[in-house]
């Protein structure tokens, strides 16, 4: 066998491991934007209960 041969087992490794990494990164990228889409809309929910600086002021 040639030095080659040999590492081909772990060369399939690494692609195997690249494509969980792949689907993990999609994961995270995805609980990412809906976590920012829940904060978006709890600053929004603030905002709208909140009274304005300017009311009940004259």
């Amino acid at each position: 066998m040639s030095k080659d041969e040999t590492s081909s087992p772990v060369k399939a490794k690494p692609s195997a491991q690249g494509a969980k990494q792949q689907e993990r990164e999609a994961r995270l990228a995805a609980a990412l934007r809906e976590n920012l889409r829940k904060r978006k809309a709890q600053a929004r929910a603030r905002v709208e209960r909140a009274p304005s600086s300017d009311e009940g002021k004259s």
